[in-house]
């Protein structure tokens, strides 16, 4: 069976557009667009054919659904000839068991889900490998597209540069000077990108590339394309798929554009549309102190939102104080009973290193996740017999100085670190080797965390 989608206004205006379209908002009322799929349709499929189907293309070589994303492309991007698609086989990430970690919370059936597992160290892949696929595909039925363009923190500028480099397409990718990490930055200059720096923050860098896309013909690759969160969507059905089609309690997201909790709440309720699901799990958006619109929001039931400046945060991929997708996140919590919790700059730094402890490397992102998970445990909204899910979105590799700054002790933003750990600096000598290695078995013989 043919199956489609096209897009429609997310406030209800009248009419639909193809999802090879060049357009970003409603023509009407100016909101952002949604991607609608025919899920009647669909549902002519047995939820359990789906499964069936799904499962078994698990890591299959038949291109190209072994990609975690292309392995459900009929509920993704129906629009794109198998040709035209562009996959670096992301997604099929690793749904850890945190054990030792979860148990020093409380909470034994902790998992992450480690989307910074993937072919540029972050989450960004699972939506980029759809919108470049579907440039691809404009492009073969003659519709003109000079390069594709973003605004970025660090991750969507390396994913952007990566897939683009892979189908042949310039990329342009705008960035906010002095912000990044140096592994991020490398990425999309490796990859052949126009990399433009620009003294402005995220949000500075949004308004630029907005603008180019409304009048200089470049495609937007930022999330308030919808195409995008169709990717990042898959998130969400995998986490069910991989607990064998059980739904988690609550999973937790860090949140700055807040592209991400739209996408798995879309997820989500794709599912329990098609039967696949009969039960939401509750979100919670995790948003760094200094960067906290929406926490802020949430205060008031949502019935307010207003933008920040977003402050300098060790969680920089998430520093936004005016996200765009902010409608569709709000959406999505109220779909899943969501809430939104908030982090320190101590407090997301304690967390990612307590979680290392335990054999994890998490990204201060991840870190932001984390110490929300533990205030939820702490007023016990989360508790014991809770399956507990949280995404990390990016690689801990690509933070090397903020681990590194972490254990020196050289985070201004965090004066006192609980965990940090140094090298002990010995002579070649091996009594004097013994002696700090026995003093090392004494302290640890019994972890107090454990």
């Amino acid at each position: 069976m043919a199956y489609t989608a096209e897009f429609r206004c997310i406030a209800g205006c009248e009419g639909s557009y193809p999802l090879t379209s060049v357009m970003y908002r409603c023509p009407s009322c100016g909101d952002l667009l949604d991607v609608v799929h025919d899920l009647e349709s669909l549902a002519v499929r047995s939820a359990a054919s789906w499964m069936k189907l799904f499962d078994g293309r698990v890591k299959t070589t038949q291109w190209p659904y072994g990609s975690g994303v292309w392995g459900k492309k009929e509920w993704v991007a129906p629009h794109i000839a198998p040709e035209n698609i562009v996959s670096m086989y992301e997604g099929g990430t690793n749904l850890l068991w945190a054990e030792r970690y979860g148990k020093q919370l409380g909470v034994p059936d902790l998992w992450v889900k480690q989307c910074g597992n993937s072919h540029t160290g972050s989450f960004k892949d699972l939506g980029m490998t759809v919108l470049v696929s579907t440039v691809r595909q404009m492009i073969s039925e003659g519709i003109a597209v000079n390069a594709i363009a973003c605004a970025s923190t660090g991750d969507t500028s390396a994913s952007l540069a990566a897939y683009a480099a892979a189908a042949g397409i310039r990329a342009i990718v705008i960035l906010p000077r002095g912000k990044i990490t140096t592994a991020q930055l490398v990425q999309p200059l490796s990859n052949g990108a126009a990399v433009l720096a620009v003294d402005t923050d995220f949000d500075g860098c949004m308004k630029i590339v907005t603008e180019l896309a409304e009048n200089d013909g470049v495609y937007l690759a930022n999330s308030m394309n919808s195409l995008r969160l169709e990717g990042q969507k898959t998130v969400a059905i995998e986490i069910v798929q991989q607990f064998d089609w059980q739904v988690p309690d609550w999973v937790i997201v860090p949140g700055g554009n807040l592209g991400n909790v739209s996408a798995l709440g879309a997820g989500f309720e794709m599912m329990k549309h098609l039967g696949v699901i009969s039960t939401m799990p509750r979100i919670c958006v995790a948003q760094a102190a200094r960067a906290n619109p929406l926490y802020l929001s949430f205060q008031s039931g949502f019935e307010e939102f207003e933008p920040v400046v977003a402050q300098k945060t060790l969680a920089s991929a998430i520093q936004i104080g005016s996200p765009v997708s902010r409608d569709k996140a709000i959406r999505a919590l109220r779909l899943t009973r969501g809430v939104v919790e908030q982090a320190t700059e101590p407090e997301l730094a304690d967390a990612a290193a307590r979680a290392d402890l335990t054999g994890m490397f998490c990204c201060p992102h991840t870190g932001v996740a984390l110490a929300a998970l533990e205030k939820l445990v702490a007023r016990g909204e989360v508790s014991s017999d809770h399956r507990v899910v949280v995404v990390s979105t990016a690689n801990g590799l690509k933070f090397s100085d903020f681990k590194t700054g972490y254990h020196d002790r050289a985070l201004a933003e965090v004066p006192q670190p609980a965990f940090a750990n140094q090298p002990i600096e010995l002579p070649n000598d091996y009594g004097v080797v013994r002696d700090a290695v026995s003093r090392f078995l004494d302290e640890r013989h019994v972890d107090p965390r454990d």
